[in-house]
């Protein structure tokens, strides 16, 4: 379940974590309310469950309470990400000296928890890790054991930091850490923590996503700060999203149909025991710009297939193709190549012009190449592996 970050510093606040002075506010009027009430300068941020809202206009400044009316009216309404703002947080604007990252998670790699820090706060994280990784300092905890105060010590030194500060920090960092562990999250994130210049440690932004099979624990706990549970997880569905639903609902055989709407021109239908996401994760790597994200696996007939290939190739849009799975063990290829060229020829594209990717294999593969080679359409066999594929189908798209 992720949070809203008013919903996360409420789970901070009742930890013991400083944060700034700030009012949840729905409209114009209880924003300047607000403003008049925290008696400073103030930064209004949208509330909604997607990344990236400063650079999509969700967060702003106001240094009267007049202003923080007029800014709040033109928030308030404008939607982000597919997300419509109904709620903003109003909170004083910080007179920053330093910005730190803190996060406590979960790492693929060694499936152990980890606590993260870094002197690039308010940055991508994931950004700093791939052009300078140095930055991040990491410390791996073991499951059994709590995090000790030595460790919290390490961060902060770790960080450069000294005097009140540090103490403040490594304070902060064990509150996390009990944060991370007693809500049962997978994700507890302050991003940025701001050292003010009068020596503050404040938990400026926040992000927790507690695990959905904990919510039997969570609930009763949650209620009482407020965050109820709730299947909101994703912004409310599009209509094309909709569609594929109806797709897959439409027949229970095989999984055609599980899709997520993205503004690219690269319509996707990949699959195969977690290949749409190692897949999609690469496609966005070397640059691609997917039009949607999909699920394709469990055998679907070919009347599934052709009508996901046939929703996803009508897509405003949409100027090239990617099928594109791992080696099947549970579906036949030849169904994708047979629903593909079908919703083709139907809707009079001609495959051998039509910019396509095609690299899947497994049962049925000699059928299926031999459907793609009789309308002309190039194939990519299992000697080609996920990564050159997705190189492929981004290199493809070039120009177009």
């Amino acid at each position: 379940m992720r949070l809203k970050e008013f919903e996360s510093k409420r789970i901070l606040q009742s930890m013991g974590v400083s944060l700034p002075k700030g009012k949840l506010v729905s409209t114009p009027a209880e924003a300047r309310q607000a403003a008049q009430e925290i008696g400073a300068p103030v930064v209004l941020k949208v509330q909604i469950l997607a990344t990236g809202r400063g650079k999509a206009g969700g967060v702003k400044f106001a240094d009267t309470p007049e202003q923080a009316e007029q800014v709040a009216g033109q928030m308030i309404g404008m939607q982000i990400k597919g997300y419509v703002v109904e709620q903003l947080l109003v909170e004083e604007k910080l007179d920053i000296a330093q910005e730190l990252y803190l996060a406590a998670t979960f790492e693929e790699a060694t499936k152990g928890r980890l606590m993260m820090a870094s002197d690039a706060g308010g940055m991508d994280i994931n950004e700093v890790a791939e052009k300078d990784p140095t930055r991040i300092n990491r410390v791996h905890m073991d499951s059994w054991i709590d995090m000790h105060p030595f460790q919290a010590k390490e961060l902060a030194y770790g960080l450069g930091l000294s005097g009140k500060v540090n103490s403040a920090a490594q304070s902060l960092f064990l509150k996390l850490w009990a944060t991370f562990v007693s809500f049962d999250a997978i994700l507890a994130e302050i991003n940025p923590v701001v050292v003010t210049k009068d020596g503050r440690v404040v938990a400026a932004d926040a992000h927790i996503e507690i695990e959905g099979d904990s919510m039997f624990r969570q609930k009763d706990r949650l209620a009482a700060l407020g965050i109820l549970d709730r299947d909101d997880n994703a912004k409310p569905p599009t209509e094309f999203e909709v569609e594929a639903l109806k797709i897959d609902k439409a027949d229970y055989r095989g999984v055609a149909g599980r899709v997520v709407e993205f503004p690219g021109s690269l319509g996707l239908m990949i699959g195969a025991g977690g290949g749409s996401l190692t897949l999609f994760d690469a496609i966005l790597r070397n640059g691609g710009k997917p039009a949607n994200y999909c699920e394709v696996g469990g055998n679907p007939p070919v009347s599934k297939v052709y009508r996901l290939c046939k929703l996803i190739l009508q897509k405003p849009g949409v100027k090239g193709l990617a099928v594109m799975t791992n080696v099947f063990s549970n579906s036949r290829v030849d169904t994708l190549a047979r629903g593909m060229i079908k919703a083709m020829l139907e809707l009079g594209i001609d495959p051998a012009t039509y910019p396509i990717t095609f690299r899947s294999a497994g049962a049925f593969e000699e059928d299926a190449y031999a459907i793609l080679r009789k309308y002309g359409v190039k194939y990519l066999g299992r000697d080609v592996n996920i990564e050159d594929a997705a190189k492929a189908a981004v290199s493809m798209m070039e120009g177009l």
